[in-house]
């Protein structure tokens, strides 16, 4: 078996011998490409939410749930409210967060290096009061204005929420001064009990409706939601706000809550990033937003968020192109980090193709010349004998002659002990007649110079 194995057409030793450094270079070429071009996307990322009870908290939970499934841990940072989240995003303290329309401008998110991933959702301004004291005559009116809360006690949420920034510019537009009324800075949670203890006379929130606490308040009795009547007006005196309707039932349709339609501004919550978060993390906050965010709610239509509008940050490349054509090809029908390897190493695929093409050129030859070379080389060990013969001294000739007929002899074995493949056999057999030419010269020699014996080792050997 290994005589058979010994004549084979082709020496796969020798190729990989020969495209050994070739193979060593392209491979790490790809582990240095793996490692540097374009990294893999982190397997935790940092996702700043909001307060107790409130929508940004239960969100955060979603999308930790939904990364969890493709290997990527969110750790949930709660804060304040929108304000502290985005003072978090400019310090580098989190990777993402939920940030409140008109927090900031174009020209201050770009020096900061914040990009939008998409509107997600409205979050109206709640404006939640205790219902007026007394009766007939002695009964407190209605509040139907902002400007009737002067003198009130009114909690507006911790100074890191947005709340308290919005409605302090809604209660100027009213020619309301802060100091007009007597203002708290509680968190939703304790200020929702200090309204229903009556220690305060209302609460504001801007927050979406399945936060807990919204859903409480719209169905306690002697708590009364605001109506904002001239909302139109303040969104369009303020760009950032929408005009929103809370729809009549809505809360529940058996017990009819709310009892009538409700008018309420409404800013929208955004997803916020450094603008350095890896793109694959992009895609997949992205399309976890879509999941979540997309279907229909209170206050929006099935599939209008997320969306790339409402927002004054600008919109991350990554994030425009999932809104305008869906899903990532390759993420579409193989698993994220998969997808991800692919989409990461078709530079790589490129650049091997410019790599791999000349060496293929490179390859062939050298192998030739690998197995040629065993062949040729000897023919230097025959030019040798050659030149011995021809500048042997007249006294040593016949000497000279049996030590390089000899030295043949060894050359002829060791050429019969060479390995190469069959499809380059006629160079061996060419040397190993051109080595019997050249004993042919040393015989002729060696008569001509009128030897009468050959040495011991000649004999047999063939004559011409």
């Amino acid at each position: 078996m290994s005589k058979i194995l010994k004549f084979t057409q082709f020496s796969v030793r020798d190729l990989l011998v020969t495209a050994g450094p070739t193979i060593l270079l392209i491979g790490a070429i790809c582990l240095l490409a793996y490692f540097v071009v374009d990294p893999a996307p982190p397997r935790k990322v940092s996702l700043s939410t909001g307060q107790e009870n409130g929508a940004y908290e239960e969100f955060g939970k979603k999308y930790a749930a939904v990364l969890a499934k493709h290997g990527v841990k969110v750790a949930l940072q709660p804060s304040q409210g929108s304000q502290e989240n985005l003072q978090r995003l400019k310090q580098g303290q989190v990777d993402i967060a939920f940030v409140q329309s008109g927090s900031t401008d174009e020209a201050a998110a770009e020096r900061e290096g914040l990009v939008s991933l998409g509107s997600l959702f409205t979050e109206p301004v709640w404006l939640f009061l205790r219902e007026p004291q007394g009766k007939g005559r002695h009964k407190q009116p209605e509040i139907t204005e902002l400007s009737q809360l002067k003198g009130k006690r009114i909690n507006l949420g911790p100074e890191g929420a947005g709340a308290p920034r919005l409605f302090k510019q809604l209660l100027s537009l009213n020619g309301v001064e802060p100091g007009d009324l007597t203002t708290s800075s509680l968190g939703n949670t304790a200020a929702t009990v200090e309204l229903l203890e009556g220690r305060i006379d209302g609460l504001v929130f801007s927050s979406a409706p399945e936060a807990p606490l919204i859903q409480m308040l719209l169905q306690t009795p002697g708590i009364r939601l605001f109506d904002f009547a001239q909302a139109e007006a303040y969104a369009r005196k303020l760009p950032f706000l929408t005009h929103v309707v809370l729809p009549r039932g809505i809360v529940d349709f058996g017990r009819d809550l709310p009892a009538k339609e409700y008018h309420l501004i409404a800013p929208t919550a955004t997803l916020v990033a450094r603008e350095d978060l890896h793109p694959a993390l992009v895609d997949l906050f992205v399309q976890a937003a879509s999941s979540i965010h997309g279907g229909a709610g209170w206050f929006q239509q099935q599939g209008q968020f997320p969306s790339a509008r409402y927002t004054e940050i600008p919109v991350a490349a990554g994030a425009a192109k999932f809104y305008k054509d869906g899903a990532p090809f390759l993420q579409r029908y193989m698993s994220f980090w998969l997808a991800n390897f692919f989409d990461r190493m078709w530079v790589l695929v490129v650049a091997l193709g410019a790599l791999i093409l000349p060496l293929s050129k490179v390859v062939p030859p050298l192998y030739v010349w690998r197995i040629r070379s065993r062949v040729y080389r000897w023919y230097g060990q025959l030019r040798t004998v050659e030149q011995a013969l021809e500048e042997a001294p007249a006294e040593r000739r016949q000497e000279i002659y049996a030590v390089q007929l000899q030295r043949l002899n060894e050359i002829e074995e060791l050429v019969n002990q060479i390995s190469i493949p069959l499809s380059f056999a006629a160079g061996l057999y060419g040397l190993r007649s051109h080595i019997n030419f050249v004993r042919q010269r040393v015989l002729s020699l060696i008569g001509g110079e009128g030897g009468t014996a050959l040495p011991s080792q000649l004999e047999g050997a063939p004559l011409s």
